[in-house]
């Protein structure tokens, strides 16, 4: 090394070998972590939302009944002509002695009207658990 020294001259430094990157990792560490707390805030900021809560939850349905809906807005039941009142009548009675599920299945021509008064009387029977019968299309 003083060979080296003593060609460039007694007051002059040598060449940098190597970088110390040791500066530059700190400081990028720091900008990450600003980062990263700094996204979490910003995300629970814009996410505020109320979850709606429960003492239950849904169960498994004992018994399921079907509602059948033709074109003309004629009613089955289980397969069973039905009106409307006897209808309420049999699905009160089903309520009383189990947890029960309604299906609707309607006709495509069916009455949108049609449909409705039949879930609004399930609702009246008590029957809080219904969906609507679709086929997927192809």
């Amino acid at each position: 090394m003083a060979s080296i020294q003593a060609a460039r001259g007694p007051g002059t430094r040598g060449g940098i070998v190597g970088i110390n990157v040791t500066p530059f990792v700190d400081i990028a560490l720091v900008l990450l972590i600003i980062m990263m707390v700094s996204s979490t805030y910003i995300v629970s900021q814009a996410l505020k939302v109320e979850l709606p809560k429960t003492a239950t939850s849904d169960g498994k349905v004992t018994k399921t009944y079907v509602v059948t809906i033709d074109k003309g807005g004629e009613l089955r039941f289980n397969d069973a002509p039905a009106t409307l009142k006897g209808l309420e009548a049999s699905l009160r009675e089903a309520r009383a002695s189990e947890d029960v599920s309604l299906v609707i299945s309607a006709d495509q021509a069916a009455l949108h009207g049609r449909v409705v008064e039949i879930i609004d009387t399930a609702k009246l029977a008590g029957i809080t658990k219904f969906a609507i019968n679709v086929e997927r299309s192809k």
